[in-house]
């Protein structure tokens, strides 16, 4: 960032003319956008540590989206919000799957993009965000100062998604939390059917978590209803 007021993202799609469009739009909000239109550029530029953003067309010439969101999280926990073709939801799942915290299919409004930007700049901890608290659960401990988590004291890696999520749950340990309250309080959607991001986002972060220490299931899915991560006297 160059100043307190602004905010840097980059764009990263082929398409010249909805680059074009979308920076004079997002411009209006303070929102400074770089556009890059190929994946071997854009993912230089998102590893450069200048942009607080990454929007991220999944067509792309030179390496495709999916390729550049790899190669984007083995180095970097930006936010990530992919745009992907109306038909492919298979590339939407992966996506996620691949850290992506949020999904957009084209041709995008361009308010609501913003309206995606807006969620994915709150999870910043310099953005207003309460005074650090640290969260211990079992062998969990997770500071939403830092953003940091760690399980029987070793660090765990987690997307800005996956951090909301966990923080959520564990707030609610012992109790199930419905796809609708996460959908709307972590995503900053409603839950429509068939929408895949929040189990996406927690099948991901079971893989990261693990069970607990006795083996038992850490978070456990509802049936027609959400999720609910096990506190001990719940087995």
């Amino acid at each position: 960032m160059n100043d307190k007021t602004g905010v840097d993202v980059l764009l990263i799609d082929d398409d010249r003319e909805l680059c074009r469009l979308l920076q004079e739009y997002l411009g209006q909000h303070e929102l400074r956008v770089t556009a890059s239109h190929s994946g071997p550029d854009g993912v230089a530029r998102a590893l450069s540590g200048q942009f607080e953003v990454i929007i991220l067309d999944l067509m792309l010439p030179g390496l495709g989206g999916l390729d550049a969101l790899r190669r984007i999280r083995e180095a970097s926990g930006v936010p990530v919000l992919m745009l992907t073709a109306r038909g492919d939801e298979a590339d939407r799942i992966v996506g996620l799957e691949l850290g992506a915290d949020d999904y957009l299919v084209k041709p995008c409004n361009a308010r609501e993009l913003l309206a995606r930007i807006r969620v994915l700049l709150r999870r910043d901890p310099a953005r207003g965000q309460p005074p650090p608290q640290v969260l211990v659960v079992g062998d969990l401990e997770i500071d939403t100062g830092l953003r940091s988590v760690r399980r029987a004291d070793a660090p765990v890696a987690l997307t800005s998604v996956e951090f909301d999520l966990l923080a959520w749950l564990l707030r609610r340990r012992g109790a199930a939390v419905s796809r609708d309250e996460l959908s709307a309080g972590v995503l900053g959607r409603n839950f429509s059917p068939g929408d895949r991001a929040a189990d996406t986002h927690i099948s991901r972060l079971r893989s990261k978590l693990g069970p607990h220490p006795d083996g038992v299931e850490r978070i456990k899915s509802v049936r027609g209803v959400g999720y609910l991560y096990t506190v001990a006297s719940e087995y």
